[in-house]
């Protein structure tokens, strides 16, 4: 009798997996460090077994369908937190809950929000980051897609993540950023410190199936030149394996001004 977890996968079974870890990242189930690893899971994943794992610990049921425009508009009115450093230090890392959007404001100052831990309850992380003569650090998981804009004066805005592959549904941060005298960076994992992450059931095969993918690319131009810190790369209870980038979206580059 054949083993129906051993079943290929389509490519609809593996989307709609992928929309289902979306509905629980909006019902505070998964972290956006989660969210991240286990949708790039699903799009690796081979067999309707691997792809029953990844989300073996959430609730079951039809993913939910999308948010209509009315609610989406709704959404928008809401009250953004803020978090601001005047002369000083501003952290926001670990647990913590995202609903809505997120400001940030650095005068003479430095901000530091780590998004890796956060329970993020909408499709995407809103951040709007003003910048005067301060530093602001943003750090994300390494697979989310950034999409950075803004106004920079005699300052910098840089984004240093390695982005999931083309194609993918991952996880967006989208930061509107103004700067004058001042820096704006978004890093990934690979440039952080370590948090700490579970083992499952589908984190070995997910490691091998990433590595794979860019085997080959280390001694080439398009590996690890410029990309400081790899060997620092961080893992399951602190001890992942070292996650190689994927050269076509590798995102190191200074932005000029919007």
């Amino acid at each position: 009798m054949n083993d129906p977890g051993g079943m290929r996968a389509s490519d609809a079974e593996r989307e709609s997996v992928v929309e289902r870890l979306r509905v629980a990242s909006t019902e505070g189930r998964l972290t956006l460090a989660e969210l991240t690893e286990r949708t790039e899971a699903a799009y690796l994943a081979q067999t309707h077994g691997e792809l029953a794992q990844i989300i073996a610990d959430l609730p079951g049921g039809a993913p939910a369908p999308a948010p209509a425009p009315a609610a989406a508009a709704a959404s928008q009115g809401r009250m953004r937190k803020w978090i601001v450093a005047v002369l000083g230090d501003a952290k926001r890392t670990g647990s913590w809950r995202i609903d809505d959007g997120i400001g940030a404001v650095s005068v003479l100052g430095d901000v530091t929000l780590d998004l890796r831990e956060a329970e993020v309850r909408g499709r995407e992380v809103d951040v709007v980051a003003v910048c005067a003569l301060g530093d602001l650090k943003i750090i994300v998981p390494d697979g989310v897609d950034v999409e950075l804009s803004g106004v920079t004066v005699l300052g910098d805005k840089k984004v240093q993540v390695i982005e999931a592959p083309a194609g993918q549904a991952a996880p967006v941060v989208r930061v509107r950023a103004y700067v004058l005298l001042g820096d704006v960076k978004i890093i990934g994992d690979s440039r952080a410190q370590p948090i700490k992450r579970g083992w499952f059931a589908w984190s070995e095969w997910w490691q091998e199936r990433r590595a794979s993918l860019t085997e080959g690319y280390e001694s080439s131009e398009h590996g690890l030149h410029g990309l400081h810190g790899m060997h620092g790369l961080h893992g399951m209870h602190g001890l992942r394996p070292p996650r190689p980038p994927r050269p076509p979206r590798l995102r190191d580059r200074r932005r000029d001004s919007r």
